[in-house]
């Protein structure tokens, strides 16, 4: 398992290894002891696993706030996505900056998410699934978003809004300037 540190020091890139043979592959995509070793100890509460048909699927950008904020470890088990984390963290020197990676099946890389930041994904290919681990329980009363086009954000998403698939929820959620929660 390598650890790298993306363009916002607290959000990291994993890449596992993934061992072919004649049946296939294994790999190990989580090992808690390694990322201990990283500099990371998280503790997992719920798995989460999502499945987009279309191209084009826009989901988020979503947080938690305290006391239910969480870390995220993501995936893609199939397909592709943009994926993208905002930082939220209002004394961060990156404070309103994001971070955007590809992850993809092809790849077999992930992305952390720490808690304090807004995160979503855009798919690139259709029938895409992302498996996501997260620190805490879903809890409806904390559930926050951010509308994911937010001009002052400066994203350059992979699809135009015009095409974007999202939600009745994502639709509606508030643009970056209009943001009430952040993280102190």
């Amino acid at each position: 398992m390598e650890v790298r540190t993306a363009e916002i020091p607290d959000v990291k890139i994993i890449e596992t290894r993934r061992y072919f043979d004649q049946r296939g592959f294994f790999s190990e995509t989580y090992n808690k002891r390694a990322l201990m070793q990283a500099g990371i100890e998280l503790d997992f509460v719920q798995d989460s696993h999502s499945l987009s048909v279309e191209k084009g699927v826009v989901r988020g950008l979503h947080y938690q706030i305290p006391p239910f904020a969480q870390d995220k470890l993501v995936r893609v088990v199939r397909g592709a996505v943009f994926d993208v984390a905002v930082d939220l963290r209002r004394r961060s020197p990156t404070f309103g900056r994001h971070v955007s990676v590809v992850l993809s099946a092809e790849k077999w890389n992930q992305l952390l998410v720490p808690k304090g930041f807004a995160h979503g994904f855009s798919t690139l290919e259709p029938n895409t699934e992302v498996i996501y681990k997260v620190t805490n329980y879903y809890s409806p009363e904390n559930d926050r978003g951010l509308f994911w086009n937010s001009p002052e954000l400066q994203v350059e998403w992979p699809v135009s809004q015009g095409e974007a698939i999202l939600s009745d929820k994502d639709k509606r959620l508030p643009r970056f300037s209009e943001l009430r929660d952040f993280f102190d």
